[in-house]
């Protein structure tokens, strides 16, 4: 790393803070300095004995940042900040993927605006062009993400066309071929006709149309009757070579066994029994074209019929000689449609419900094909991803999406892994002109294995993005080598993505970790277990972000929010605590501009509260006060000698430390959030510092030992608060706690701080209570006094009544009540306290003295109302406590509470009833 000195931003002095909180003054500046001190590289050598690893999901090298993208990442920084702070060695590698159909449609499509198309330049040149093209537009996101200040390790940026992970992903490949687990067969595939290429199911994408189902007449070949054969597609009727008819459906046993003429085509087709046909699914007889349907393709298989491809690669009748040869699909059907009408073959056309597939990529309607694809044997694979997960090596939250999980794997197919693009990992295996063998070799082979013939070709077919991918756990770390990297790193801890690619990315992560990293010996070089194979331990599926009317974000409506137009509004860290603030396992997120404005107000408040800090900092230098920065952690320690309120500001800090940790070990951002807002914003900035200004006294006479120790004390406070917030609102608490430090902090961030937790502060228990009957005190009086039309300037005395500990509380803080409330005195008062002028609470009466005309009939009406809320409490406490079931069942703790519940409402309801009787009558 170069010198702290010669790299770290310039903070501006303390008394130059821009009155308001500026949110593109200090991010940019911050997120460069943070990846250019290279502030998280990690080296194994790094490691200490806690490590936390994650892989970010690699974005496509074509995207731009979504609000998917914003919620991702921010969960994982905030976790990645959270960790390093506490002393972990955090490490979150980044990288991108190659994209091959999304990157071959971008660069295709620039081509075309130049008259070209890729079969013009050739391969090698093609690819070549994508290089370029990647060089010039594929930084889009990484740089964005660096701009947000994401604290990745940039020295491990990837990207899966990288030399190094090309090499693993032929390994991978050459291996599992040489394991029997890869191989070459037809199947139906899922075809996209515009990227002319096969695709995954889990890239075709299902809508609900419309759609029609046609009843066509096949007349047997000795003329004897006929059958009448529903379909919803009939042009494929072209590759007909059977019609199925279920063997226990009376209507058509006696046809099983003869032949059929189709129609249009003449050809002669068998009747075959096969209980894949439905008797309540239109007639209940289908035609089988096994070329062009998957469950077609089963029957063919069962009855050994022959494959009739009709379809070309773009979806066009390749049939010569055919009057349908050369059109499209949907025009082939309208023409046989009208053909089958005229022939008098279509008996009925009726409205149909049908799910279409669709590809995700082009958005053009899927053709199930008939293709030579490379798949993977995918079942003993399966068989160790599922035990992973069932014998608990694997966890994840929310655990409804361990069954889901469970319920795919155990119904997984063999996976096709070859893509029929350019762009990718080209398939390492090379056919033999003069064999047809197969040649699979890590090394390019310039003779055929099986004959030795130098006529071989390579197989032009790509893998599959997701395989490779699928290895990125550990070929980032430097498989198939052992290195430092995988014996330190691996497996990672955690994965935070979405529901989305559960099945895309997740399950093949683990199903390819499981199976190659068993063959990995430990770094002790023992025998790595299932437990050690495993990709990573945890696996968290965050929400989805919808609009403000929880609509989901789509182009068509109108709705997609743009995450850098929002942070150019509101700023960074106000986005980040607002997807915080909302993200709870399993429940999906609202994204409202209104509350990221209210965050956004909620930096300036915090900024504020810095220069108020920062103020009183330099006023105690001038009366000779420095505050020992070195001894802030002294300062969150016991001191009985400290006022109440700095003992306890202190006390909940310590509560808060421990629910923020609580909650982000739970995955609660929205807990961890709100906890930390409601401790700055309210804890800190409403009551603390308000109060504090009492202790703040630099005049002449005054203390200035016990303003020290108070000054002292909110310094500590503040820094620690600083460090809390850091996770989420990484900018702003940059900017301030070097500011806090004026050029000299301990560390080169305040992301390489400790983080507070409970144990590091004191928590003066008897000081919680003692705080909230005072703050109850305040409110009270201030309400009353509001009410009563005390001028807002003006002191008044009050009365109060209540346990002697109450009280002395209140005597104690009399000058904290002069300030927050305007109280001239406190007075105690052995008798209990009614009237106009007073109020109660189950602790305490409270009167302020104040002459003024009592308006009796409003106050009549306001007893009477809070009369008849609190009977009704007394009546709804009585019911449950007197139902013996209920407390039986209770737990003691509900019960207990109850019982103090209606006790409290009681002496309320006394109280108000005695107030009620003493106002004159009308």
């Amino acid at each position: 790393m170069t010198d702290e000195k010669s790299t770290q931003p310039t903070t501006p002095n303390p008394n130059e803070l821009a009155k308001a909180y500026d949110p593109s003054a200090i991010e940019e500046k911050w997120a460069k300095y943070w990846v250019d001190e290279r502030l998280f590289d990690v080296a194994a050598s790094d490691k200490k004995a806690e490590a936390f690893t994650q892989l970010l999901p690699p974005p496509n090298v074509t995207g731009r940042l979504h609000m998917g993208h914003m919620l991702n990442q921010t969960e994982m920084d905030i976790l990645t900040r959270w960790h390093r702070m506490l002393g972990e060695t955090a490490l979150w590698v980044p990288g991108t993927d190659h994209a091959g159909i999304a990157t071959q449609m971008m660069v295709e499509r620039q081509l075309a605006a130049e008259g070209l198309k890729r079969e013009q330049l050739g391969r090698e040149a093609f690819t070549e062009r994508v290089w370029k093209w990647k060089a010039e537009y594929g930084g889009a996101i990484t740089s964005q993400m660096r701009r947000l200040g994401a604290s990745v390790d940039w020295s491990r940026e990837y990207f899966t066309m990288d030399e190094n992970l090309s090499i693993a992903v032929k390994e991978a490949f050459v291996r599992l071929y040489e394991q029997g687990l890869i191989y070459r067969g037809e199947y139906i595939v899922n075809w996209d006709p515009a990227q002319q290429t096969a695709v995954s199911d889990l890239e075709v994408t299902h809508e609900d149309k419309i759609g029609k189902i046609y009843h066509i007449r096949y007349d047997l070949a000795d003329g004897t009757g006929s059958i009448t054969v529903a379909t919803t597609r009939p042009e494929t009727m072209l590759g007909d070579v059977a019609v199925a008819v279920n063997p226990n459906d009376e209507r058509y046993t006696a046809f099983i066994g003869k032949l059929l003429i189709l129609p249009l085509v003449g050809r002669e087709i068998p009747v075959v029994a096969d209980d894949w046909a439905q008797p309540e699914f239109g007639t209940g007889a289908v035609k089988v074209t096994p070329a062009h349907d998957p469950n077609d393709f089963a029957i063919g298989q069962r009855h050994k019929l022959p494959n009739i491809t009709i379809l070309d690669k773009t979806a066009h009748i390749a049939l010569p000689g055919s009057p349908y040869d050369g059109l499209e699909r949907y025009a082939a059907r309208e023409k046989i449609v009208a053909d089958l009408r005229e022939s008098g073959a279509l008996i009925d056309i009726k409205d149909h419900a049908m799910s279409i597939g669709m590809s995700q990529r082009s958005g053009v309607a899927i053709e199930p094909r008939l293709s030579q694809q490379w798949f993977i044997r995918i079942q003993p694979l399966a068989d160790k991803a599922i035990a992973a997960v069932e014998q608990g090596h694997i966890k994840f939250t929310p655990d409804q999406y361990r069954k889901t999980y469970d319920e795919w794997m155990k119904n997984i197919h063999d996976w096709c892994i070859s893509r029929q693009l350019w762009w990718g990992h080209q398939i390492p295996a090379w056919h033999c002109g003069d064999c047809s063998a197969i040649t699979v070799d890590r090394a390019t082979p310039t003779r055929c294995a099986t004959c030795g013939s130098s006529e071989i070709t390579q197989e032009t077919d790509v893998l599959d993005t997701w395989f490779s991918s699928g290895l990125l756990p550990f070929t980032v770390f430097g498989w198939p080598n052992t290195t430092p990297d995988m014996e330190a790193f691996y497996p990672t801890d955690l994965l935070v993505t979405g529901f989305d690619i559960l099945f895309f990315w997740v399950a093949r992560m683990i199903m390819l970790g499981t199976h190659f990293m068993l063959d990995v010996p430990n770094a002790d070089g023992s025998q790595r277990t299932l437990a050690e194979a495993v990709p990573f331990r945890e696996v968290y599926i965050h929400a989805l972000v919808r609009d403000a009317n929880r609509e989901k974000m789509s182009k068509t409506k109108g709705n997609v929010i743009d995450p850098i137009g929002i942070i150019g509004r509101f700023g960074t860290d106000a986005v980040r605590f607002t997807l915080a603030s909302m993200a709870s396992p399993g429940t999906d997120i609202a994204f409202s501009e209104e509350r990221t404005d209210g965050y956004r107000a909620f930096a300036n408040k915090i900024w504020n509260a810095a220069r108020f800090l920062f103020m009183n900092i330099d006023r105690a230098k001038e009366v000779g006060i420095t505050v020992d920065t070195t001894a802030l952690a002294a300062a969150l320690l016991d001191n009985p000698a400290q006022p109440l309120e700095t003992r306890w500001v202190i006390a909940k800090l310590s509560t808060t430390c421990a629910a923020v940790d609580t909650a982000l070990a739970a995955y609660r951002f929205d807990e961890a959030a709100n906890a930390v807002y409601q401790f700055f914003w309210g804890d800190l900035c409403d009551w603390y510092l308000e109060m504090v200004k009492l202790r703040l006294n630099f005049n002449e006479g005054a203390d200035l030992a016990a303003t020290e120790a108070s000054l002292t004390a909110l310094v500590a406070v503040f820094e620690a608060a600083l460090r809390l917030l850091s996770p989420f609102m990484p900018f702003i608490t940059e900017e301030i706690w070097h500011a806090l430090y004026q050029g000299k902090p301990p560390a080169k961030s305040i992301a390489l701080t400790r983080y507070p937790l409970a144990v590091d502060v004191y928590a003066d228990e008897p000081s919680v209570p003692a705080m909230e009957q005072l703050q109850q005190l305040i409110v009270t009086v201030r309400g009353l006094r509001k009410e009563m039309g005390v001028p807002e300037k003006e002191a008044a005395p009050i009365l109060i009544h209540g346990s002697a500990q109450v009280t002395e509380m209140a005597i104690a803080n009399a000058d904290v009540l002069a300030k927050m409330a305007r109280v001239s005195g406190v007075s105690p008062s052995v008798e209990p306290l009614t009237g106009n002028a007073a109020r109660s609470t189950a602790s305490f009466d409270v009167q302020v003295i104040y002459e003024r005309v009592i308006d009796v009939p409003a106050e009549r009406e306001r007893l009477t109302k809070d009369l008849a809320k609190y009977e009704k409490g007394l009546l709804a406490a009585e019911k449950q406590l007197g139902n013996e079931g209920f407390v039986a069942r209770a737990p003691a703790h509900i019960v207990e509470g109850l019982k103090k519940q209606a006790a409290e409402t009681r002496v309320l309801y006394d109280k108000t009833k005695a107030g009620l009787d003493a106002l004159p009558q009308a």
